[in-house]
């Protein structure tokens, strides 16, 4: 009897060495790929046998089966990330069990232009193939709600730049990033602004950016717009600038910004109504953010577009007109 039991743990050790370096050959054996190079997407939440199963239907792995049994021995069965991958040489089963789960993929990327209104941003997300969209029939109010924002408008919150992201990712988490970035730049800018400035809080320093940022896209000009509209706060002149009024037209904005635009009254028009408006009217970026809280030195109270690009400066009334008739009226 012990004899038999001897014999038999033999085999069955024999047995499982064999199977084991079996299978080590199978996973170690790079496997032709079926065109070079070889494209693939894994989706966000995809199981490892979904993935195994996917990858061996394209003849990309000999079997579903040894890949799954591989990902559990090595422990990384719940760690593949999604994510486009391209393979472009042979490569064996256990190298790209490696590559999903160290998420060695061509990630997708979305930006966000500074500028750009909120509803230019939404349809930008909308249309993003690469994305998982959760917003699309959603309102202003409820995504902002979903992402944790204590805001009531949504406009101007979302940082302006490059975001990267694994396909299938959803547009919330985009949103998500894209408001923390916001908060963490303004964040610094205020603890960093001047002193005296005549701004209750970052949120009316965040609507004064979205001004600068569309009234100059010149490096050299954005503090010397910022100067002015502090100036004008401090003296409690209207802001009077036009990206607001044209903001607050939405829709009926045709391109052509006429004198009875300018009188009629709305919350955005800063000819007829004092302070700043009551949200951001684009988003800002880092240099109008730094400029809104940072501005020059100077007295002045005007500006005017040279038609160039820059700007012209003036402290009083009379010098204004001058340059208005001058740049504008020639």
């Amino acid at each position: 009897m012990a004899k038999l039991l001897k014999r038999f743990i033999r085999v069955v050790f024999l047995g499982t060495a064999l199977f084991s370096a079996w299978v080590g050959y199978r996973v170690s054996k790079p496997v032709e790929l079926p065109i070079v190079p070889y494209e693939f997407s894994i989706e966000q939440g995809s199981s490892v046998k979904t993935i195994a199963s996917q990858l061996a239907n394209a003849g990309v792995l000999p079997d579903a089966w040894s890949f799954v049994l591989l990902s559990r021995l090595m422990g990384v069965a719940t760690s593949l990330k999604a994510g486009d991958y391209e393979i472009t040489a042979s490569i064996s089963p256990f190298q790209l069990l490696q590559r999903i789960t160290r998420g060695d993929s061509s990630q997708s990327e979305i930006r966000f232009i500074e500028g750009w209104t909120f509803s230019q941003l939404r349809r930008i997300l909308d249309e993003h193939p690469a994305l998982r969209h959760q917003t699309t029939n959603l309102s202003n109010g409820e995504i902002l709600r979903l992402i944790g924002a204590t805001e009531a408008a949504a406009e101007g919150l979302f940082f302006p730049d490059t975001y990267f992201f694994a396909r299938g990712s959803s547009d919330v988490a985009v949103l998500k990033r894209a408001y923390r970035a916001m908060h963490n730049h303004m964040d610094i800018a205020w603890a960093q602004r001047a002193v005296n400035l005549p701004l209750k809080d970052p949120y009316e320093a965040l609507i004064l950016a979205s001004i600068i940022e569309k009234e100059t896209g010149r490096e050299d000009d954005r503090r010397m717009v910022a100067a002015v509209f502090i100036n004008r706060l401090r003296s409690r002149m209207l802001l009077q600038t036009d990206p607001a009024v044209i903001y607050g037209l939405g829709d009926k904005f045709d391109g052509n910004l006429r004198k009875k635009d300018l009188l009629s009254d709305q919350e955005y028009n800063t000819y007829t109504r004092p302070g700043l408006p009551p949200t951001p009217i684009a988003l800002p970026g880092l240099a109008s953010i730094r400029a809104a809280l940072n501005p020059a030195t100077t007295d002045a109270l005007y500006f005017v577009a040279k038609g160039n690009g820059e700007s012209h400066f003036s402290s009083n009334l009379s010098d204004h007109n001058q340059a208005v008739s001058k740049y504008q009226k020639r």
